[in-house]
């Protein structure tokens, strides 16, 4: 199976890796991908044009950074994930999936194995569950390395941040916002709201580490300032919950969720569970 809503990729100055892309091509599953119209020529040489959506430079410039150098430096991602926003809105959509440039592949954690994936249905699954409910504002997959295959997981835990692979309720009052961070913060901002997000641990995506793989903000932002401005922004956005701390040699911010586990789902009155376990189609097999 195919996912039911668009997938948006998000990417800058990464013509040559295009990790997700390749990942989703390889999977069969349709995308576009937003891109600054400086980057089109680099684009349309490895990847049909088709796919290739141009971000209006009034998303550049209306885009709230969070702070006051305005657009002396990158805006950052959520410019162009706003217009994926707007575009899915445009094309009837109830739903939309926006991603990072940098997810190598995706998986299945089942029984102790991480197996990688070569269709849609775990997209299509995540759709299926969140659909079931009416409080469901975000969701996604997990990074593949929280989820150790060795530690008994639950397959999804609710009311977290949702990070890098996002599939996000159209019709929520938000709009991203931050030059960095902004997967934190529009995740706060819903479950301060008492919506609900959703992370399953049933299905992984294997992105690659910030500042490992050339382009997308390592010039603009890492390579220079490091994460210190990232994590203070957090913080200045959300005190209450968030603090800037020294780990893994260098600067993290960490956030308190806590406060956001007494929101439970609640189910659409019309929505019966089956009582047989639907694999959308997947199969394992031995390559």
């Amino acid at each position: 199976m195919n996912p039911k809503y668009p997938l948006y990729i998000v990417s800058k100055k990464r013509s040559d890796s295009r990790l997700t892309s390749k990942s989703l091509e390889k999977m069969g599953v349709p995308y576009f991908v937003v891109i600054e119209q400086s980057d089109y020529e680099d684009y349309s040489k490895v990847i049909d044009y088709k796919k290739l959506l141009i971000l209006p430079e009034k998303y550049l410039e209306e885009y709230d950074v969070f702070d006051d150098l305005g657009r002396t430096k990158s805006t950052g991602p959520g410019a162009a994930r706003n217009f994926a926003w707007d575009h899915s809105i445009k094309a009837g959509f109830k739903w939309h999936w926006v991603m990072d440039d940098n997810i190598r592949g995706f998986f299945r954690l089942n029984k102790n194995l991480k197996v990688p994936v070569g269709c849609g249905s775990i997209f299509r699954a995540m759709e299926d569950f969140c659909d079931r409910y009416i409080n469901v504002a975000m969701a996604g997959p997990n990074y593949f390395m929280f989820a150790p295959r060795k530690t008994k997981q639950p397959p999804f835990i609710i009311n977290t941040r949702i990070y890098s692979c996002n599939l996000i309720r159209n019709d929520t009052p938000y709009r991203w916002r931050g030059r960095y961070n902004e997967d934190t913060d529009i995740s706060l901002r819903m479950l301060k709201d008492n919506w609900c997000t959703v992370q399953f641990n049933a299905f992984l995506q294997y992105k690659i580490t910030t500042q490992v793989l050339r382009g997308g903000n390592s010039d603009a932002f890492y390579d220079k300032e490091g994460t210190m401005p990232k994590s203070k922004m957090l913080v200045d956005m959300h005190p209450d919950v968030s603090e800037v701390v020294w780990k893994f040699n260098r600067w993290h911010h960490h956030v308190n969720y806590k406060p956001f586990k007494k929101t439970k789902l609640i189910r659409k009155e019309d929505v019966d569970f089956p009582d047989v376990v639907n694999n959308f189609g997947m199969i394992l097999k031995h390559l």
